[in-house]
């Protein structure tokens, strides 16, 4: 059988050879070729993921030359055969002769990662304690985390060189703020490796032939790069960003752990107790700006920008990153929950008794003007002291509260705007429910709904609450009103778990169910089964002297016993959820004794109680209608707590 693949690749001298060549495609080329090396036997290798058969060079003027295997040889399964099936090969070549050019000691070796021999090719560099991948086969970003661990047993650093176009070299130049590449060019009948760095200075990539590389005990060298391609592991460490703003209070008397991975230049670090907005409070470690006042231990602050949480990959801890803060007064500091008790209200004076002569005391001298009464001063101070954005009156709102859900207190709505001042002024109810829903998002089940601490004027709930709700994708709020006992029962489990989430006492978190309408406990589509059943029921009752449990067919006893089974199994998953009113023990006994008096082996009784009697004129279709009632009972009562 002749070959008619176009086989560009083989190895030179033996099946077990590691010696690639790619036999010239031009006939001239090849000639050339030819008389170079005359004794050159070629091989389909095991290297190359052949059958070690060998190979002879076919010479065409009209087309592609290429090799071809000889007749009589073993059947060859080998999957790749262009000119880059060998690629390993050069690389592990190109490397071994880096070695004994610059004298260093290391071993080089192809590995097999599931789709043949040349997936990869390995440098261990061990008195440097480096390894240096280069990466041929595709790998997504798990396998790569597993094989770098993996490469990393024996080694302190481990090189990766991908192809130019790997996604992973993205992920690479993001960690590590470099990335290596290698490509190869078919030049006669070798393949030339080339290196390739790419940094964030420059978006293109620098290549260097792999011969003009020095390979070191600092790793490979290039020399385009100016500097070793093997940075190491990335030092700074990782920065996410925090959604909300934060407060904190620095701990002066906790130092910071000597060596942090978080410290840097420009910087300082300092211990602190920081609370999240909607969190509880945590110890970390803060890294400040060196160039500003440091803050004191004696008082609380705010973030006045988003801060950032800095991870180092690979090690335990984090800490937080601000540039501005500001400091709350004593009161804003109280309710956080990182200073001391909220200062006392200022207590009225008495008014002097008539005729009661007050001490003598030099008068201020001050120019004559009008003195405004005392509830205008008030107002005024309340509104010169905030001057608040909309987005810091969300965060305010939502500090406020958590303090007061950690505490089991509410708050009227009125008295939080007077208190506010501008950004809650004049809201309309459509802009009350934008203002709100944005300070309960986003909504998860490890936070509870602070909506429900507002009370109206009057003391009952906002009237605005369950448009509030429905917006937040709680289900059952849509439609009902402040005066609906089932939003009242969950409106007070949610403040149960606002308790438990943010007091000082952790506790058990209930899971937060839906708002359910006490007027629905079956769907349309239901009520319209029912109803079928019923019809059904009706038009059974005609025939029952000729349909009863002693002529029911072998199917319709098959089908009363499937839904008794169901419905028995819904009461036990309920458990105190579900009631059993006297109808359901009713249906439940009468299906049992309708399904005794139906087994093939049962007997009909002489003198029959009243239940086996009324079994026994019951008609297969009578009971399935009301188990089937039961069924869909039930079902609203799952739905219902859920």
């Amino acid at each position: 059988m002749l070959d008619h693949r176009l086989v560009q690749t083989a190895v030179i001298g033996n099946s077990k050879s590691d010696h690639p060549v790619i036999l010239p495609m031009e006939a001239p080329e090849l000639e050339v070729w030819r008389r170079r090396h005359p004794k050159y036997t070629y091989w389909c290798g095991y290297e190359l993921g052949g059958c070690g058969g060998k190979l002879m060079d076919r010479l065409y003027h009209d087309k592609v030359c290429h090799f071809a295997h000889v007749a009589g040889g073993p059947t060859c399964g080998r999957a790749a055969t262009g000119e880059s099936s060998a690629d390993h090969l050069f690389i592990k070549r190109g490397l071994r002769r880096l070695l004994d050019k610059h004298g260093q000691r290391g071993e080089v070796r192809t590995r097999d990662l599931g789709s043949g021999p040349g997936g990869a090719v390995d440098l261990h560099l061990p008195a440097a304690r480096r390894r240096l991948r280069f990466q041929l086969s595709p790998l997504d970003y798990r396998s790569w985390r597993a094989a770098d661990l993996d490469l990393g047993g024996d080694a302190d650093e481990v090189d990766w060189f991908f192809g130019a176009d790997e996604p992973l070299t993205e992920e690479l130049l993001a960690r590590n703020g470099y990335a290596l590449h290698f490509r190869l060019e078919t030049r006669g009948g070798e393949r030339h490796v080339y290196i390739g760095t790419q940094t964030h200075d420059g978006p293109s990539v620098r290549w260097d032939p792999l011969e003009d590389c020095r390979i070191e005990q600092a790793g490979l060298l290039a020399p385009s790069a100016g500097a070793t391609l093997s940075l190491g592991r990335r030092r700074e460490p990782f920065t996410f960003p925090l959604a909300d703003p934060l407060v904190f209070a620095l701990d002066e008397g906790t130092a910071v752990p000597e060596g942090s991975p978080f410290a840097s230049e420009g910087r300082r670090l300092a211990m602190a107790d920081v609370r999240p907005a909607g969190s509880p409070i945590v110890r970390a470690v803060l890294s400040l700006p060196d160039d500003t006042a440091p803050p004191s231990a004696a008082h609380v602050y705010r973030a006045v920008d988003r801060a950032s949480m800095l991870v180092r990959e690979g090690m335990d801890g984090w800490a937080v990153r601000l540039d501005r803060f500001v400091r709350l007064d004593a009161y804003e500091a109280a309710r956080t929950g990182l200073a001391g008790v909220l200062p006392a209200s200022p207590e009225k004076k008495p008014a002097p008794a008539p005729g009661t002569r007050q001490p003598d005391r030099p008068s201020p001298v001050a120019p004559p003007r009008a003195v405004p009464s005392v509830a205008v001063r008030k107002q005024r101070a309340r509104e010169g002291a905030v001057a608040l954005t909309r987005d810091q009156a969300v965060v305010r709102v939502r500090e406020i509260l958590t303090a007061a859900a950690a505490e089991g207190r509410t708050l009227r709505w009125s008295d939080l705007r007077a208190q506010l001042g501008n950004p809650l002024k004049s809201m309309s109810e459509r802009e009350l429910v934008d203002f709100l829903v944005e300070v309960d998002s986003p909504l998860w089940d490890s936070k509870a709904v602070l909506s429900v601490l507002l009370l109206g004027d009057k003391g009952g709930l906002l009237s605005c609450l369950p448009a509030v709700l429905h917006r937040l994708g709680i289900r059952g709020a849509q439609g009902l009103s402040t005066d609906s006992p089932p939003l009242h029962a969950w409106v007070k489990q949610e403040r149960e778990r606002g308790v438990a989430l943010y007091g000082t006492s952790p506790r058990p978190v209930p899971r937060r169910r839906p708002v359910t309408p006490p007027t629905r406990t079956l769907t349309a589509q239901q009520w319209r089964d029912v109803g079928a059943s019923l019809r059904g029921v009706q038009q059974h009752k005609t025939k029952q002297e000729r349909t009863t449990a002693r002529h029911a067919t072998a199917g319709e006893i098959r089908q009363v016993r499937t839904l008794y089974d169901r419905v028995q199994s819904t009461m036990s998953d309920l458990g105190r959820a579900f009631e059993r009113t006297k109808r359901t023990k009713r249906v439940m006994r009468l299906a049992r004794t309708w399904l005794a008096l139906t087994a093939p082996v049962s007997e009909v009784p002489a003198n029959r109680s009243p239940e086996q009697a009324q079994a026994l004129r019951t008609s297969a279709a009578e009971l399935l209608a009301e188990l089937n009632a039961i069924a869909a009972e039930l079902k609203a009562i799952q739905i219902k707590y859920r």
